[in-house]
């Protein structure tokens, strides 16, 4: 496999044109200094970053330098031509802004609260827990949500059936016994009273038709009070599933079919070091923080 074809394979194309564009970079670097590239050591990589960071004012500009030899090592070490990688360790304390803030998400403990809703309308009631339910166990988004079909569950095996989309792709995920319980009362008896027009769709709005996704917004929204100043939303539960995942030990590529990323690199973002977490900690509970 050429490296150009290993890059194509585990990212989005326009990132795999960046790191490949990086990786030359690094290449003409090291050869001017008639260091073969694939016997790098840690601290040849090292003093390659360190340069960098001089032409790149961006965070986000030398991480992706990072990531590229990363992935580099990672394509040599699957050709077998190096059995390790120089990089694997090397961590950037440069300050970014990222889209997932980690430190903000919710642990599988504090995702169960959200079952713990009361009810103003006990029609509601296994409905909202089907709902909440594939939110914190499955990682659903809204949309996954509100486009499921009664065909999609199949009972017997216990599981769901969650199309693709444009960014995520299909996948069939395990549901957990409570799961099938709430399901199986809200279909045989709740759903049926609810119906005021003809749907396949899988949840039904307190009006009779199709949910369109401003219940579930709903019922993420009533349950903020749990967490003040956290946002708690579809979004970061899914997030907050995603890494919680990671964190108890799940194979990447396993949560990446789970999550139905269509790159190891998305789910990569999820990933928290140990350092990095016990400092987001001191950061968060620290009293002059």
């Amino acid at each position: 496999m050429e490296l150009d074809s290993y890059l194509k394979t585990s990212l989005a194309p326009s990132t795999a044109e960046r790191y490949k564009r990086e990786i030359d970079l690094f290449f003409l670097s090291l050869e001017k200094q008639n260091i073969d590239p694939k016997t790098a050591s840690y601290n040849q990589v090292m003093d390659y970053i360190g340069n960098r960071r001089k032409h790149y004012k961006k965070a986000s500009s030398l991480s992706c330098v990072l990531h590229s030899i990363k992935h580099y090592y990672n394509y040599l070490i699957l050709i077998k031509q190096r059995k390790d990688n120089p990089a694997k360790t090397i961590r950037l304390r440069d300050k970014q802004s990222r889209q997932i803030q980690l430190q903000d998400l919710f642990s599988s403990q504090e995702l169960e609260l959200l079952l713990e809703r009361k009810e103003r309308y006990p029609m509601l009631k296994n409905r909202n827990k089907v709902i909440v339910s594939l939110l914190i166990y499955q990682g659903l988004t809204n949309g996954d949500i509100k486009n499921l079909e009664l065909k999609d569950l199949d009972l017997e095996k216990g599981s769901v059936y969650i199309k693709s989309t444009r960014k995520t792709n299909a996948r069939t995920l395990k549901l957990k016994p409570n799961q099938l319980y709430w399901i199986m009362q809200y279909l045989s008896i709740d759903r049926p009273k609810m119906l005021k027009s003809s749907t396949d769709k899988l949840i039904i709005s307190k009006l009779g038709t199709a949910e369109t996704g401003e219940g579930i917004h709903y019922i993420t929204e009533t349950a903020r009070h749990l967490f003040k100043g956290r946002k708690l939303n579809p979004k970061t539960i899914r997030q907050s599933v995603i890494a919680n995942l990671l964190k108890s030990g799940h194979d990447l590529l396993i949560v990446q079919a789970f999550a139905g990323h269509k790159y190891p690199s998305t789910t990569e973002n999820y990933r928290q070091t140990e350092v990095e977490e016990l400092k987001n900690k001191i950061l968060k509970h620290h009293p002059l923080g």
